[in-house]
C-alpha cells in the first residue's frame, strides 16, 4: 500500500534548463510539522506553489533509500485536480496507475519505416553517472558528430529528474532526449526502446545514439535483481537494429563493494548472458581480460587499478562467455574531464576517490567515436568480435 502523507508546501525551486522540468521543494507534513525536501513533475501533477496543499509519497525517504532524499508529489489537491488530459491522444505511459497519462509516440508522429541495419552505433550504459563522461568523450572525438539519449527503465522513470541530460543538452553534448517504455517526460516520447534508437537514427539523423537508465539504480545483491539488467534489453534491441553495440562497463576502484570493484558483477552478468557478441572498451593502459586465465587476468588489472586495495573476487561460472566480446581499450584524459565542470560524482564518490569509474565510462565515450560515420553514410570502424574471437589484447 502507498505510503501517502499530507503537506503543505513551503517554498519552491523553479526548474532549471530546458530538459530538467521538476520543481523541488520545501513542504511540511502535516501530521507533526516536519519539514523536508520533496520533488514534483509539473507535467504529471500540475505547477506547486507556496501554500499548496499536496499528498506525498514518503515511503523511499523514510526507508533511506538511495533515491530516497526526498518525497514525491503524487497529487496537489489545491490546484492539480483541474487537469483535463489530453484526448487526442490513445497511448498510455504509466498506464493502469494512478499516474496513467496519454503521449504521442515517435512511433506515430513523424516516424519512418522500419529500416535495418541503422548502421549507427549505440553505446549503452549500466548507470546514468556514465552519461556525461561517454558524451564529453565522444564529443572530444568526435566534435561533429550529433549524439541522442533514449533513457530507459532501470532508474528514475521521469525524464525531467536528471540535471546532467539538461546541461548536455544545453551545451549540445546531446542532441536529443527520447524517453522509452516506462520512462517518459523526455523531449520525445518512445513506446519502446527499439522505437526510441530508430526514430533517433532514422529520423532524426544522430551519428550515435545512447541508451540507459535515469539517475538512480533499483538495486539488489543478486546477479539478476538489478536496474543494470536493462542494458541486456538495451544492447539486444541495438543488436537486432542492426546498430555496432558498445557496452560502458561498470567499474570502481572505491566501491566498498567487494562485488562492485574492478569489473561490476552487474556488468559481468550481462556480458555473460548476451546472446552475441559487443565491444566493451577499457582506459588505455590496462590489459583487456581475455585468454585462458581469466580471473587471474582481472586480477591483475585491477590490481594496478585499484592501488592497495585486494583483488577482485571472481564469481565467473562460464568465462568463455565474457572473453568472446571485444576488449578495446581507449586513450582517456581524466583531468580534462574533471576541468569540464560536468558531473564528476558517482554515489558520493567524487572522481579522485573513484578514477576507474570514470576512466571506464571515458573509454566508452571514446570508443563510441571511433565507431561513429566518417562521411554521413558509413561507420567507423568495425569494433566487433565474432563468435569465437576471443578479442584483441591492449597492452
Amino acid at each position: 500500500m502507498l505510503k501517502l502523507r499530507r503537506a503543505t508546501v513551503v517554498d519552491v525551486a523553479s526548474p532549471q534548463g530546458a530538459a530538467s522540468r521538476e520543481q523541488r521543494l520545501q513542504i511540511e507534513l502535516v501530521d507533526g510539522g516536519e519539514r523536508r525536501e520533496a520533488i514534483a513533475d509539473p507535467a504529471l501533477v500540475g505547477e506547486a506553489r507556496p501554500g499548496d496543499e499536496v499528498i506525498v509519497n514518503v515511503e523511499a525517504r523514510d526507508l533511506g533509500l538511495g533515491s530516497g532524499g526526498f518525497d514525491i508529489v503524487h497529487v496537489n489537491l489545491t490546484r492539480g485536480l483541474d487537469g483535463g488530459g489530453t484526448s487526442s491522444r490513445n497511448v498510455m505511459k504509466l498506464n493502469y496507475t494512478s499516474l496513467q497519462h496519454t503521449v504521442e509516440p515517435v512511433e506515430m508522429v513523424g516516424a519512418k519505416p522500419l529500416e535495418v541495419p541503422l548502421a549507427r552505433p549505440v553505446t549503452v550504459l549500466a548507470l546514468h553517472g556514465q552519461l556525461a563522461p561517454v558524451a564529453w568523450a565522444y564529443k572530444r572525438s568526435n566534435p561533429q558528430g550529433r549524439l541522442g539519449y533514449v533513457q530507459t527503465e532501470g532508474g528514475a522513470l521521469p525524464g525531467g529528474h536528471s540535471r546532467t541530460v539538461a546541461e548536455l543538452c544545453r551545451a549540445r553534448l546531446l542532441e536529443g532526449h527520447i524517453t522509452a517504455g516506462a520512462a517518459h517526460g523526455g523531449e520525445l516520447e518512445a513506446v519502446s526502446t527499439a522505437g526510441a534508437v530508430h526514430h533517433g537514427i532514422a529520423a532524426l539523423g544522430w551519428d550515435a545514439a545512447v541508451v540507459g537508465p535515469g539517475p538512480g539504480i533499483v538495486g539488489s545483491s543478486s546477479r539478476l535483481g538489478h536496474g543494470g539488467m536493462a542494458a541486456l534489453d538495451s544492447a539486444h534491441v541495438a543488436l537486432a537494429l542492426g546498430c555496432p553495440t558498445l557496452i560502458v562497463a561498470r567499474m570502481s576502484s572505491g566501491d566498498g563493494r567487494d562485488r562492485h570493484r574492478g569489473i561490476s558483477h552487474h556488468t559481468l552478468t550481462v556480458l555473460e548472458l548476451l546472446l552475441e557478441p559487443v565491444t566493451v572498451a577499457l582506459p588505455a593502459g590496462m590489459r583487456s581480460p581475455v585468454g585462458d586465465d581469466l580471473r587471474a587476468g582481472l586480477g591483475a588489472v585491477f590490481r594496478s587499478a585499484a592501488g592497495k586495495r585486494p583483488s577482485l573476487a571472481l564469481d565467473v561460472e562460464r568465462p568463455v562467455r565474457i572473453t568472446r566480446h571485444d576488449w578495446r581499450r581507449a586513450e582517456v584524459d581524466l583531468p580534462a574531464y574533471a576541468a569540464s565542470g560536468l558531473p564528476a560524482e558517482t554515489m558520493g564518490r567524487t572522481l579522485a576517490q573513484d578514477p576507474l569509474f570514470f576512466g571506464a565510462a571515458l573509454a566508452g565515450g571514446a570508443a563510441l567515436a571511433e565507431l561513429a560515420p566518417l562521411d554521413g553514410s558509413e561507420t567507423g570502424p568495425a569494433l566487433h568480435a565474432g563468435p569465437g574471437d576471443g578479442g584483441s589484447e591492449a597492452a
